[in-house]
């Protein structure tokens, strides 16, 4: 199999309200990863709070830079994450269209 240039690797925040409760995760297909969160197969804490609101992401080249920021916002308090939602998307709109 050929290597690849290049990689995409997605930080993400999921919901399952505007305000709700908080998912931070990290994934190499964020398409698989948003079916299954949606199927209740993500993760039990997904599952648990029926997180299917993908409302904030970012995109990265490298895993470790992904990872890396991944545990940063992990950090950060409650309301650091909501401004950062809410900066770049104020109406919480689920950010996830799925694959036709």
């Amino acid at each position: 199999m050929p290597r690849r240039s290049y990689h995409n690797y997605w930080v993400y925040i999921i919901t399952n309200k505007p305000r709700g409760v908080l998912y931070i995760g990290v994934t190499g297909g964020i398409d698989d990863r948003m079916e299954r969160h949606v199927s209740g197969k993500g993760s039990k804490f997904s599952a648990k709070y029926k997180l299917k609101l993908l409302v904030y992401y970012e995109e990265f080249q490298y895993v470790l830079n992904a990872i890396a920021r991944e545990k940063q916002l992990k950090r950060w308090h409650r309301e650091w994450k909501i401004n950062l939602i809410e900066k770049s998307n104020p109406n919480w709109e689920n950010l996830w269209k799925p694959l036709m």
